[in-house]
């Protein structure tokens, strides 16, 4: 549902929180979109960033696709933007979980609950649980 609302242009009613990922289907070659959730947004040198979580880990066909071809299009709210996907290794993200935790307590348990990982507030926890999850930082491209 949520890739046909951006498809009508209502992108913008997901504030930031999903995007629509265009990215390259590793079998086809053809234009796949697959709407994800945000975990969390940035910049580097100047160019935004938003970060993915992978719920199904490196099984997921968008995430297996960006492996093959790293080149992508987002849409986020109504805007377009060229990037480039940057797998996190599993220490990074076991530290980009942990600071995603004290700064969203209750959205970090709920992601690791939907993930299949226990949590009680724990910095070791969220660490590990991290370093379990398939991260992905897709970086705007250089104009």
């Amino acid at each position: 549902m949520p890739v046909h609302l951006f498809r009508m242009g209502l992108g913008p009613l997901f504030r930031g929180r999903l995007l629509l990922l265009v990215h390259t289907g590793r079998h086809t070659g053809e234009p796949r979109r697959t709407a994800l959730e945000v975990v969390e947004t940035g910049w580097v040198e100047g160019r935004r960033t938003w970060t993915l979580a992978s719920g199904s880990g490196c099984r997921a066909d968008w995430y297996r696709d960006l492996r093959e071809s790293p080149q992508a299009v987002v849409q986020v709210g109504r805007g377009y933007h060229a990037v480039s996907a940057h797998f996190l290794r599993p220490e990074e993200g076991g530290e980009l979980m942990a600071g995603y935790a004290l700064r969203h307590p209750r959205a970090a348990r709920q992601l690791c609950a939907y993930m299949g990982f226990g949590v009680d507030g724990d910095p070791v926890d969220h660490r590990r649980a991290g370093a379990a999850i398939s991260f992905v930082v897709l970086v705007e491209s250089a104009p």
